[in-house]
């Protein structure tokens, strides 16, 4: 039987505002407890002596290094704006009220 209610998921629905029909409500219901029940089946697994890890491939920071290098002036950067003032991008305003 299924851990998982109509309940549960008119819940994690809510949270995420989504509204669900009675169809795919049932179709949640079952998938959900299908992946509980895959989980209770790796929970079964003996994981002593398993190190955690963060992915399944050895790897190390494969960032580039962080090397200061020339920025733009302040009139190479506002050269092809649409709207600029001469120091700074001018924008529409999309939020109301005064910020």
């Amino acid at each position: 039987m299924s851990r998982i209610t109509e309940k549960d998921v008119d819940y994690v629905a809510g949270l995420a505002q989504l509204v669900l029909d009675g169809p795919t409500k049932a179709k949640m219901v079952k998938d959900l407890g299908e992946i509980l029940g895959y989980i209770d089946k790796l929970n079964e697994l003996d994981t002593t002596g398993v190190e955690p890890m963060m992915h399944v491939l050895d790897m190390s920071n494969v960032y580039r290094q962080d090397v200061v290098g020339e920025s733009l002036t302040q009139d190479q950067a506002l050269k092809n704006a649409p709207k600029t003032d001469g120091a700074y991008f001018l924008v529409p305003r999309i939020l109301d009220g005064e910020h």
